[in-house]
């Protein structure tokens, strides 16, 4: 999920919501990708960390038109995110702002990995810092395609953290054949498609670098 600034959303708007599907501990291939039209102009600060300006945005939806769809991809799902407070914050500002009188938390469960992460460094199970690129590195995660953040390609390198997290490479084993023990993302309708594994595919990367072409001496270059 992608800002028009940060760290705090009053006053502030989504411009990108990314999303993947997992049942039983694995990528369906059924994902949910929008990016919206603010009614603010995005932060210079902003733009460099994820690279989308306002030109990119001017032809694209605002929340109430997507918001309805985006709840139906995760109602009764269990939603994973990273610093979930910090995400749940902005969309439940959307929400109000359109004079919804719900939350993002009525609709699915929220797992923050951050959370988690801290419980396992609290036990010893995890060294360094706790953010997504450290966890990658810890877990030996290949995010080199991660030079923006990218709402899409942030929550398929977040499923792979999450399932290490939670049991690791056995896990992603059991994935193919046998039940995992409880710990996964189940759907109340886990057979709407067959299962496969994907990863980003060359258009997602060709859009990022699309976007990050956009920047002006980007932080991640500085030496």
């Amino acid at each position: 999920m992608n800002q028009d600034a940060g760290p705090h959303y009053l006053g502030h708007r989504l411009i990108e919501i990314g999303c993947v599907e997992m049942v039983n501990r694995k990528l369906t291939g059924r994902t949910y990708h929008v990016y919206i039209k603010p009614d603010r102009e995005v932060d210079p600060e902003a733009i460099e960390v994820h690279g989308i300006t306002d030109e990119f945005l001017a032809d694209k939806p605002m929340f109430h038109e997507v918001v309805d769809d985006f709840v139906e991809f995760v109602r009764g799902a269990e939603l994973i995110a990273h610093n979930a407070s910090f995400d749940t914050g902005f969309i439940n500002y959307e929400f109000e702002k359109l004079g919804r009188n719900d939350t993002i938390e009525a609709h699915c469960t929220i797992i923050d990995t951050l959370q988690l992460a801290r419980e396992k460094k609290s036990k010893g199970e995890i060294q360094g810092n706790l953010n997504l690129d450290a966890l990658c590195r810890f877990y030996g995660i290949d995010n080199s395609h991660r030079t923006l953040h990218g709402a899409l390609l942030d929550s398929e390198i977040l499923a792979d953290v999450f399932l290490f997290m939670t049991g690791g490479q056995k896990a992603l084993e059991l994935a193919s054949g046998a039940d995992a023990d409880g710990a996964g993302i189940i759907r109340l309708d886990p057979s709407r498609r067959p299962l496969k594994v994907i990863r980003a595919s060359a258009d997602d990367i060709s859009r990022h670098d699309t976007r990050m072409e956009l920047v002006s001496d980007p932080i991640w270059q500085r030496g």
